[in-house]
């Protein structure tokens, strides 16, 4: 993903109500959260995305961060590392009810389980123009054949969540770049 893959996150906000706020507030809580453990996945090498899932109480069932790499798993995404995590607590395979903060918006697979665990609400940081599928490449939640819906917040600490990915990416090609070439 190249520095100017990540879209910036410049939408126009409506007026918001005293609840609206709160829910923004506490979705902003979560996502720096979610950033925190994205710093962990960069500390270990992998792409820094970093996912909970939180209930309604605000209680944080499950983590998790990308560990494609560390796991020579290309299903171990933040968002799957975290409901599996969630899954295996609850023994119980659906969460309806929860909320899942990841800092980069889902591709296809992890918006596919997502709707399949049947998350209440889906709230992601940067968006990707490279493989989001919650509005930047396709919108998975939007087809309506599919029998869950859920609801989908974008952009939230979009800056901080993209310039981790810049930066982690900026610094790969440098590394890159300064390796001898045989």
């Amino acid at each position: 993903m190249a520095e100017s893959d990540l879209l910036p996150a410049t939408v126009a906000q409506p007026e918001v109500s005293a609840a609206d706020a709160e829910q923004a507030a506490r979705d902003e809580a979560f996502m720096a959260q979610a950033l925190g453990l994205a710093q962990q996945a960069a500390a270990l090498g992998e792409v820094p995305v970093g996912a909970l899932v939180v209930d309604a109480s605000g209680q944080v069932l499950g983590t998790g961060f990308n560990r494609t790499i560390i796991d020579h798993d290309p299903t171990a995404h933040a968002e799957v590392v975290a409901l599996r995590a969630t899954a295996a607590r609850l023994a119980n395979y659906r969460l309806p009810g929860l909320t899942l903060y990841v800092t980069l918006e889902p591709c296809v697979m992890c918006i596919g389980a997502m709707l399949h665990a049947r998350l209440d609400r889906i709230v992601y940081g940067a968006h990707d123009p490279k493989t989001g599928a919650c509005g930047s490449v396709l919108n998975v939640g939007a087809v309506a054949q599919l029998n869950h819906h859920t609801s989908i917040v974008g952009g939230v600490l979009a800056e901080p969540c993209g310039e981790m990915l810049r930066d982690f990416f900026r610094q790969r090609r440098q590394k890159v770049s300064r390796e001898p070439r045989a």
